[in-house]
């Protein structure tokens, strides 16, 4: 990486938070990936998605909430942007018109990305943007371990008879030998299935699957305890769909299910990541108009900040 100076946030004492320009918790946005240590991309997608649509202004709506977010962490004393070159590289040039070749497009994005050396936090966009992403990051690293928030398993074999589209990344990802089934978790996964066995399929590949119901409440730092042995040793990709939360805390999502995970328990699975080798983290489905409040947005800009402040190399400020 070239020595420049670390990108820094636009605090509100500069620039009143509801002014300047919308980036990632206004970052500058003018950065060129050789310069950066991590990325945030926007994926303004939803093509693949199966109910609600309105994932595309996903990374609009998250960051138009970033701008309430400051530089440290308090509860953890991440100092990310002391640590590491971060900026808003803007968002993949998706079709609007073609599911697949916006998949082209969008792992053509992350190789180039990748060839930098950096790490990527993505911004969906639906969840079928896991799968281009997996491609890249399995080109440049191998097979990665994951660890995978959702209420749903995401591994159906086909829906409508397309093998590619937000319910069927994670199948598509075993199948073409982007992740090591062995050092996979999937938490929050609930609702109704298709079949009896619907999450049958990840547990025969070797997946830990925690459905909700060990989750309501509990803390879940001794679940991640476990989760760090059991993708550890390895590179990591971590997959957050925003409705792994409940739709009392994130309404804004095109496929909402009861039941879900609190706020506090995704801040302590985030955070429980730490330590591990992420190789580059996604946050998706966030669909703005379902929430009239922001609050999902507000959320999701949160959880963001968050992955960013676990990822390799961000120092923690003892004083």
């Amino acid at each position: 990486m070239s020595d420049v100076s670390k990108p820094q946030p636009l605090g509100g004492n500069e620039m009143p938070r509801f002014g300047g320009i919308t980036t990632f918790m206004r970052l500058p946005g003018t950065t060129a990936p050789a310069d950066l240590d991590v990325a945030v991309v926007g994926v303004p997608f939803d093509i693949g998605t199966s109910n609600r649509p309105g994932a595309r202004f996903g990374p609009r709506g998250i960051r138009s909430e970033s701008v309430l977010i400051r530089p440290y962490n308090m509860a953890t004393r991440a100092a990310p942007f002391d640590s590491l070159a971060i900026d808003d590289i803007g968002d993949v040039a998706t079709n609007p018109y073609n599911l697949a070749d916006s998949i082209l497009r969008i792992e053509a994005h992350y190789n180039e990305l990748l060839s930098h050396d950096l790490k990527t936090i993505s911004i969906g966009g639906d969840h079928t943007i896991a799968l281009p992403i997996l491609r890249a990051m399995a080109a440049k690293h191998g097979p990665v371990g994951m660890v995978h928030v959702d209420a749903h398993t995401d591994i159906n074999d086909t829906m409508f008879g397309e093998r590619i589209a937000h319910g069927t990344p994670f199948r598509r990802a075993v199948e073409e030998g982007l992740l090591d089934p062995q050092r996979v978790v999937q938490i929050g996964v609930r609702g109704t299935g298709y079949a009896a066995d619907d999450f049958d399929w990840s547990r025969d590949q070797g997946f830990r699957v925690v459905q909700v119901e060990e989750c309501w409440h509990r803390s879940l730092e001794p679940l991640m305890n476990e989760v760090r042995q059991k993708v550890g040793g390895g590179k990591v990709y971590l997959s957050f769909d925003i409705d792994g939360l409940d739709p009392s805390v994130a309404p804004g999502t095109g496929t909402p299910e009861i039941g879900g995970l609190t706020g506090v328990q995704a801040l302590e699975i985030i955070r429980g990541c730490y330590g591990l080798d992420l190789v580059g983290a996604d946050l998706v489905e966030v669909a703005p108009a379902y929430d009239a409040s922001g609050n999902t947005s507000l959320l999701a800009a949160n959880l963001l900040y968050e992955m960013i402040c676990v990822l390799p190399g961000v120092e923690r400020r003892l004083v």
